[in-house]
């Protein structure tokens, strides 16, 4: 077991920022934790590293307990906080130095430095100072120190905030590489990051856990009313056709050719909409039935 949080409560004076959390996460796994600001994300993840205490409840890493053994949960974990504090006037290499020898990696330190600056991508900014970085190879400093020591769980909140897509991709792609020999808890607003790396989701809400599932299974939280198809024909149509056709509940265009159509959940009408199609001399250029969104069951359990 890599993280296991067993009835974690932390009380800010007398607002209730978590309230009886539980959970475990295995080793292997990389879980997305979502929920809206304020919910208590990231102050769980700075009770699982040891930086505050809970006011009440037990946090065990790989089976020590983080408050009465900080430190030895401190050379087990990597931790990137959500607002990445770097030494901008230090350079790459010379702060990764410095990270090294605060976990007294000794005779490995050179190898690993040389092994991280390559896995994370630095290796043409090495003798650059952090605070001439980019954001988004600032990130990639971020990861290094959290990754330099080899630890066997990761703690990321927020990697990807403030990110081009393109720096997203490539900070995304170092996350699951990385996940697959650690445990991943990853904290993050944008839902295709944790529809892309993540297998297992928790969501978060006023200090409550409001989900614990699969990603397959996750979307069973909301009751699925409707199916949703999106069809493209080869010319416009007028979209009260649609709505003639046996079992739709309502149409509307969508934009082009493409119209969508809703009918209830229980009631695959796919076949009607190819009828309805040769019977009137139409060709169907695309047919899709729009599954749940993860962002549809976020807001379903957060709103």
């Amino acid at each position: 077991m890599s993280i296991k949080v067993e009835n974690i409560t932390k009380l800010y004076a007398s607002q209730k920022a978590l309230d009886n959390v539980t959970f475990q996460v295995n080793t292997g796994e990389i879980v997305g934790f979502l929920g809206p600001n304020g919910a208590g994300k990231s102050t769980l993840m700075k009770i699982i590293t040891g930086y505050i205490t809970a006011t009440d409840g037990k946090v065990y890493v790989n089976d020590i307990d983080v408050e009465e053994n900080s430190i030895e949960v401190r050379k087990k974990i990597g931790y990137l906080p959500e607002n990445n504090p770097l030494y901008h006037e230090m350079y790459v290499r010379e702060y990764l130095q410095y990270i090294a020898s605060i976990y007294k990696l000794g005779k490995d330190t050179k190898n690993k430095i040389e092994a991280i600056i390559e896995q994370t991508g630095l290796t043409d900014e090495q003798h650059k100072k952090i605070g001439a970085l980019s954001k988004g190879y600032r990130q990639r400093v971020g990861l290094a120190q959290a990754l330099i020591h080899d630890p066997e769980v990761l703690i990321l909140d927020e990697p990807t905030s403030g990110l081009d897509p393109n720096q997203i991709v490539e900070i995304r792609n170092l996350i699951s590489e990385a996940g697959k020999e650690k445990t991943v808890l990853l904290s993050t607003h944008i839902m295709q990051e944790v529809e892309a790396i993540c297998g297992r989701i928790i969501i978060i809400d006023k200090g409550m856990i409001k989900a614990d599932d699969s990603k397959r299974d996750i979307y069973s939280r909301i009751e699925k009313k409707t199916n949703t198809i999106m069809v493209e024909f080869d010319v416009d149509i007028e979209v009260e056709m649609l709505r003639h056709i046996k079992g739709v509940m309502d149409a509307r265009w969508l934009e082009g050719k493409t119209y969508l159509v809703e009918a209830a959940h229980y009631d695959d009408i796919r076949p009607a909409i190819f009828r309805f199609a040769v019977d009137n001399g139409l060709t169907v250029l695309s047919m899709q039935l729009k599954e749940q969104s993860l962002e549809e069951v976020f807001r379903s359990l957060t709103t």
